[in-house]
């Protein structure tokens, strides 16, 4: 089991910056590749972008010219830095984690609240 916790998010106004942590903690060799998604209040949760244990990113194209994700090198933590911020960022970002880089989903966070007003 692989456990993840998120932390970081909060209430900013638009054209600030934030910075979400995720800790993994557990059998962390058992994943290769973490990610971040987004859930928009009524909609779907999706893919904001990923990592993996070589340190590749994979960003979605909507947010890669203003989010980048990043690991330390045992990838116990796993960041996502947010600049610019938009009101349309604004959702509950979910930490997961597994082995699959295109979509690593087999652990899940709690989930951490983005409120970003304009």
């Amino acid at each position: 089991q692989v456990q993840l916790v998120e932390s970081g998010g909060g209430l900013v106004q638009a054209g600030e910056s934030l910075r979400l942590s995720c800790a993994a903690s557990g059998n962390i060799f058992s994943i290769s590749a973490m990610g971040w998604y987004r859930q928009k209040p009524g909609d779907k949760r999706k893919l904001v972008g990923t990592i993996n244990f070589r340190g590749d990113t994979n960003v979605a194209d909507s947010v890669k010219d203003r989010f980048s994700i990043s690991s330390d090198n045992e990838m116990k933590t796993m960041y996502l830095q947010m600049n610019n911020l938009k009101p349309e960022d604004t959702g509950v970002y979910y930490c997961a984690a597994g082995r699959d880089y295109e979509a690593p989903r087999g652990y899940w966070g709690q989930g951490t609240q983005v409120t970003v007003s304009s």
